[in-house]
């Protein structure tokens, strides 16, 4: 039988000191790959695509700013498909090329659209593959260049 603790009418907190084993600390330090956001690790996987492609292409490279947005915006056009200055799965965006002539944009920037292309990958080495093949494919629509020569193809 347990012994019952003195009730002071007040019930403590249950995150606080739980059980008299002190205060609840991180479940992973701030240093650790598991601490990272899903947001973070995207971020991280655009960053390691386009450092491949400045290892090969690094002066065409160097003026192309690169966000990542969660999803695309507005609704999604049915003509979408036919446009050259978006990469299109089924029908949803999975990026965009915004060009220098477009409202608001001083350089040429690639826009990879987070959610779309998580929902399109089956795991996290596809999830990079993806990612990458739709950063070339944006940077090569926007060089002029066949996505072949950018990256190309591997035996």
């Amino acid at each position: 039988m347990r012994s019952q603790r003195p009730s002071s009418g007040r019930r403590p907190s249950g995150r606080r000191d739980r059980r008299g084993r002190g205060l609840r600390g991180e479940l992973a330090p701030k240093t650790v790959p598991l601490h990272r956001s899903r947001g973070e690790a995207f971020d991280e996987l655009v960053l390691d695509a386009v450092e491949e492609l400045e290892e090969h292409w690094a002066d065409d490279v160097a003026g192309i700013e690169f966000a990542v947005e969660d999803v695309p915006p507005g609704p999604v056009n049915p003509s979408a498909a036919f446009d050259p200055d978006l990469v299109v799965d089924h029908g949803v965006p999975l990026g965009r090329l915004l060009r220098v002539g477009s409202p608001g944009v001083t350089a040429p920037t690639v826009v990879v659209y987070r959610r779309p292309v998580e929902a399109r990958a089956a795991g996290p080495d596809d999830r990079g593959e993806l990612v990458f093949m739709v950063v070339a494919e944006l940077v090569a629509e926007l060089l002029g260049r066949d996505v072949d020569d950018l990256d190309p193809p591997r035996r």
